[in-house]
């Protein structure tokens, strides 16, 4: 079982924020791919379903970003999966609008809910699936820019983006992160 958890704040307010695009990546793999619905389990929503052949959990904490590693410690220490199990859908500020990338490990770059997850896991080395919102050119400027919400013009990158994760998240959960990415990227190229 693979636990892949999409980074975001519960309040419906806040669903179109840059800072939820964690929960709307899970979100459109859990519907694309035919998911449970969603209950509430482990401090937050899960639903289940089968990507790849391998069974996976999607999880997003209601605990809020900053509290994130409290659902997602919750839910790993109940099925006793290990952190290479794990996977992190979220905001990226350092990668340009609609880009993707792959990577286990790492830090958390100012990242509260990362920072969480860090915390609550006693290790970095989970996956992170990065998806890029852009920076807004000064770091005054960034806490406005993660908590406000997408404009108008950013669906024409967003919606293809998430259509595309969707689609080739069945290569993610085979462990083919490389393939998933240039899947992603070839799908997503016409949107930038």
């Amino acid at each position: 079982m693979r636990l892949w958890v999409g980074l975001g704040n519960p309040e419906p307010g806040m669903a179109r924020q840059r800072h939820n695009i964690g929960f709307m990546a899970i979100d459109t793999i859990a519907i694309r791919h035919g998911f449970s619905p969603w209950r509430q389990r482990f401090k937050g929503w899960v639903a289940d379903g089968v990507l790849g052949g391998e069974k996976i959990l999607a999880l997003k904490p209601a605990t809020y970003m900053n509290a994130s590693g409290e659902s997602v410690q919750a839910a790993a220490s109940f099925f006793k999966l290990a952190v290479e199990d794990i996977t992190a859908f979220h905001d990226e500020l350092d990668l340009a609008p609609g880009r993707v990338r792959v990577k286990r490990g790492g830090g958390a770059a100012g990242h509260n809910g990362l920072r969480s997850m860090d915390r609550m896991l006693g290790t970095p080395d989970y996956w992170r699936v990065r998806l890029g919102i852009g920076h807004p050119g000064h770091k005054d400027r960034v806490t406005g820019h993660v908590l406000g919400d997408f404009a108008k013009l950013d669906r024409d990158w967003l919606l293809p983006l998430l259509d595309s994760v969707a689609d080739a998240a069945a290569l993610l959960a085979q462990g083919k992160p490389e393939d998933f990415m240039t899947k992603v990227a070839l799908l997503t190229q016409d949107a930038r």
